[in-house]
């Protein structure tokens, strides 16, 4: 009997794959997290042995990564579109919708994303739900009347927890937001829990993603990837 693949080797194993879907020419959008990781990495490969593209990344994170092994860049706001994004998700039901946001970097994601011709999802089979709900729900808030905005979002029955940085201080994203953890119960309508919480103002922006992967590939502990 083989020993599972660790969830990093799967991990990595997906970010190859999805490298792997780059073509010539393309403008790549570079996702972010752990899984997204790996396949920046493999991308910037397969740059140096000559696959030309340009790529736009979701975060400071990805940016800096991208940067330091060579993958040529372009800002976001001089392109008209995106070729292709690969990034990963914290959660993913059988619909394709999906929770991100875990690395904070949402609202990136979402313009990166909604910019994109198409966009493939990499992540494993512990971040696929029959119902979202299990992670946390990322909220990004502004600061100016930042108590008053999770007050009013307390009031529709729901528990959050400001993010905070090791020295206790609010997290603030690349944007100079904070951002709001939510508890959920788990969901059999999130479009209506996303109808509700970006209503309420202060709220920039959540991380429901639910239609934007075109599709999702899914990693298995004996190496084989499954397309959902």
């Amino acid at each position: 009997m083989s020993i599972p693949l660790s969830q990093d080797k799967i991990k990595d194993l997906l970010g190859k794959r999805a490298a792997e879907l780059v073509e010539p020419g393309m403008i790549v959008g570079l996702g972010t997290g752990t899984t997204a990781h790996h396949f920046i990495l493999h991308l910037a490969n397969r740059c140096k042995t000559g696959l030309s593209i340009t790529a736009v990344p979701s975060s400071e994170q990805s940016l800096q990564l991208a940067q330091k092994h060579g993958i040529p860049l372009f800002p976001v706001d001089k392109i008209t579109a995106i070729d292709l994004t690969i990034d990963g998700a914290d959660e993913v039901d059988s619909a394709r919708r999906m929770i991100k946001g875990g690395g904070g970097a949402l609202l990136r994601e979402k313009i990166v994303a909604y910019a994109s011709h198409k966009v493939i999802i990499i992540t494993d089979t512990s971040k696929v739900v029959e119902k979202l709900g299990h992670h946390p729900l990322p909220v990004e808030i502004v600061p100016f009347g930042h108590e008053i905005t999770k007050r009013h979002i307390d009031a529709l029955n729901l528990k959050s927890q400001w993010r905070t940085n090791t020295q206790g201080d609010l997290w603030i994203s690349d944007n100079g937001n904070y951002i709001l953890d939510i508890s959920f119960p788990l969901m059999d309508n999130p479009e209506r829990e996303e109808a509700r919480l970006v209503q309420i103002p202060g709220v920039v922006e959540t991380g429901f993603f639910l239609d934007f992967a075109d599709e999702v590939l899914v990693g298995h502990p004996d190496g084989h990837i499954r397309s959902l």
